[in-house]
């Protein structure tokens, strides 16, 4: 076939380039494509071949058919005697090409294999695009807003395609803006009769954590262990921190001079509130820290440590519940423990203290030494000031 008036081989090459797709798979392409739309629209019985060269862009459409001995299909298969009189060294078995006119490509057989084409890029760019995000889940990345829908969701550009924020996993409350850049989670990549569907996240605990990573060198260089997180996206988060270095104050580090570390991730977050306390082995200690600021009493654990009450004196109850029930449910889920709150009687008077410890059978001092610690609570203001062990002890 003489050289065509368009040369393919450059057209898709640019179209490789501009859409980052491997040029020979979209040649390849093209050359399936090309061949089903004649096959189909022109000459739909015979076995049609489509060749382009990648380097002079000719194109040649090729009917194909075997040679046997005798023919049964006309369309499929040519007789050894009229193959012979083409080419003298064919055989049985053999096949035979055959130009195809370059009049015979009807309109509407180029047009079918331009809406193939267009599939079969369609699907390669999904293809590259689900490639190249399929191994990066559980990564943070920055990506650019792009728009939003009537149903909330939000879409970033990350690169080589476009990933969903749905509200679920947006920061309630925060205002995203197309052209601002933010930073997600890219939690999920899945494969879809529409293609990857890209999954992102703003409200997950792990940007918390990366965040944290960022801006904390203790943290990302292990002195500092972040032990669990809890959150509450756009409002509040609770992370529990662990010291591998008796030197190195592990809510120190975390906070940093004037609170400037700690404000650096919250304010990437919105300004959502990030409590940060200290991890204790010790259930009942990690419970009590957990529920910080709430000054607490008594904490009893389940034997299977899934469970836990602690009693609450009434000044500290709706410190320890927290605005909605947000204290004690953050403290749960950062403990992985069931917190029954039971508020129990404060005692300020010194006799209702003194009444409370006989009824629970608590025996009065017995030895000296405490006798003596035990009547100094009655000295006048002054000499219970003053007092010294030694003072006890008289």
């Amino acid at each position: 076939m003489t050289q065509p008036e368009i040369n393919f081989a450059d057209a898709l090459k640019e179209v490789a380039q501009a859409r980052n797709i491997n040029e020979m798979q979209l040649i390849e392409a093209f050359e399936q494509s090309l061949a089903q739309a004649y096959t189909r629209n022109v000459e739909p019985d015979k076995r049609i071949e489509v060749h382009l060269d990648p380097n002079s862009g000719e194109l040649e459409v090729l009917v194909v058919r075997e040679v046997v001995e005798k023919v049964e299909d006309e369309h499929m298969q040519i007789s050894l005697a009229d193959a012979l009189e083409l080419d003298p060294g064919v055989e049985i078995g053999m096949e035979m090409e055959f130009p195809v006119d370059r009049e015979k490509f009807s309109r509407i057989a180029l047009q079918a294999a331009k809406q193939t084409l267009t599939q079969k890029m369609r699907e390669t760019e999904r293809n590259v695009v689900f490639n190249e995000y399929k191994d990066r889940e559980g990564q943070v990345l920055t990506a650019q807003v792009v728009r939003s829908d009537n149903k909330g969701n939000w879409f970033v550009e990350l690169g080589a395609g476009e990933a969903i924020l749905p509200p679920r996993e947006q920061i309630p409350g925060e205002k995203l803006t197309p052209g601002s850049r933010v930073k997600i989670y890219l939690k999920e990549v899945r494969k879809t009769p529409k293609g990857p569907t890209i999954l992102a996240s703003r409200a997950d605990e792990r940007l918390l954590d990366y965040l944290l990573r960022q801006e904390i060198p203790e943290v990302a260089n292990g002195i500092v262990e972040i032990k669990a997180i809890a959150r509450e996206a756009g409002q509040r988060s609770k992370v529990a921190v662990y010291s591998h270095n008796s030197n190195v104050d592990p809510i120190g580090a975390c906070i940093g001079h004037r609170g400037n570390r700690i404000q650096a991730v919250t304010g990437e977050l919105g300004r959502e509130r990030v409590d940060v306390i200290l991890w204790d082995g010790n259930p009942r200690e990690f419970i009590r820290n957990a529920l910080s600021p709430a000054k607490v009493g008594l904490i009893e654990v389940g034997s299977e440590g899934r469970e836990a009450s602690v009693t609450v004196t009434p000044d500290q109850l709706s410190l320890a519940i927290g605005k909605g029930g947000q204290n004690v449910r953050l403290a749960a889920k950062l403990t992985r423990v069931k917190i029954d709150l039971r508020e129990t009687a404060a005692i300020s008077d010194l006799d209702a203290a003194m009444q409370q410890a006989m009824q629970d059978g608590v025996a009065a001092p017995e030895s000296s030494a405490a006798q003596s610690a035990f009547d100094a609570l009655f000295k006048d203001s002054k000499s219970v000031a003053t007092a010294s062990p030694d003072d006890l002890r008289e």
